[in-house]
């Protein structure tokens, strides 16, 4: 967003003031800047996160007309926006200003991470920055605001019934999960700060290992490779690719012949099984999430 200042400052003094609110009020803890106003019933939402902001959008079936899709790890999203038609932002990093005022847009939907762009992105339609990181929440918060909030359990009332399935079945196993990029080892904790599928493992009742669980807002560890010998879950999950090129510069050949990695127990017992990057690493709400109980029931539940 480095020069886009002189290309619309001509529009961005032109924009009128909202002096009262016509549409819907917005006051909620998870929304930045409030007390907001957007419109009753949006007609054309732009997104600035291709992750959460996008999947969930279109699952609440909104009319979402321009998002960044530059470098998506996820295909099955991706293949959802351009089967809509969905403007590309570009990437989500420094998205296209210009675009995004060619689409129109009469509400802008992202993360508070876009908040220093905030006085730019409303003055080019009402901005919706949530902070929640709760996944649920997020979900919450996108409906409310968009007039969908009656819907939400209706929508959630399948994948409850699928967590309760899952969890009845699900056996005292202790499962690892390890992301591995081109640079380190990352491993989301399971805590109460956790990220969005690690979510997903507490309410299926999955068990990590004591390495991987937190009680306090430590939400990411990165060990060396002394200490990978902590996952030592009967269960391995791995993440390599998406947002980096682990999976093709030589680093996953380098992780997986290296005699550590072969020390680990799960290796060992042949029960290691790289998961989705897209699925895991991009997660975007309740598509991602059951594509996440897919790998519960078929690494952890059916390998019994």
């Amino acid at each position: 967003m480095k020069q886009i200042a002189l290309a619309v400052l001509a529009f961005l003094l032109a924009a009128p003031a909202v002096s009262a609110c016509e549409g819907r009020l917005v006051d909620s803890k998870f929304v930045l800047h409030t007390p907001l106003c957007v419109p009753k019933e949006p007609k054309r939402i732009a997104v600035i996160d291709p992750t959460f902001s996008l999947g969930m959008s279109l699952e609440l079936g909104l009319p979402v007309v321009a998002a960044p899709l530059f470098k998506m790890s996820d295909p099955v999203l991706k293949a959802r926006a351009q089967e809509k038609s969905i403007i590309d932002l570009g990437s989500y990093l420094e998205p296209s200003i210009e675009m995004l005022i060619g689409a129109k847009p009469d509400l802008i939907i992202g993360s508070g991470l876009a908040d220093a762009y905030y006085p730019m992105l409303s003055q080019i339609a009402p901005t919706l920055l949530y902070n929640a990181r709760d996944w649920r929440d997020i979900f919450s918060t996108i409906a409310d605001a968009t007039g969908q909030g009656a819907r939400k359990t209706d929508f959630f009332a399948p994948y409850d019934a699928r967590v309760a399935s899952i969890r009845a079945r699900m056996p005292n196993t202790r499962v690892s999960v390890l992301r591995i990029t081109s640079w380190d080892f990352q491993v989301y904790t399971d805590g109460p700060d956790a990220y969005a599928p690690f979510e997903v493992l507490q309410d299926a009742g999955v068990r990590r290992s004591a390495y991987e669980t937190v009680t306090d807002d430590t939400g990411l560890k990165r060990p060396d490779w002394e200490a990978l010998s902590n996952l030592d879950g009967d269960v391995l999950l791995y993440i390599i690719g998406g947002g980096n090129n682990s999976d093709t510069s030589g680093r996953h050949e380098e992780v997986t012949g290296n005699p550590l990695w072969k020390m680990l127990p799960a290796v060992k017992a042949g029960r290691v099984y790289r998961v989705d990057a897209g699925t895991w690493m991009e997660f975007s709400g309740l598509a991602s999430a059951n594509r996440v109980l897919d790998d519960i029931e078929r690494y952890i539940l059916k390998t019994q």
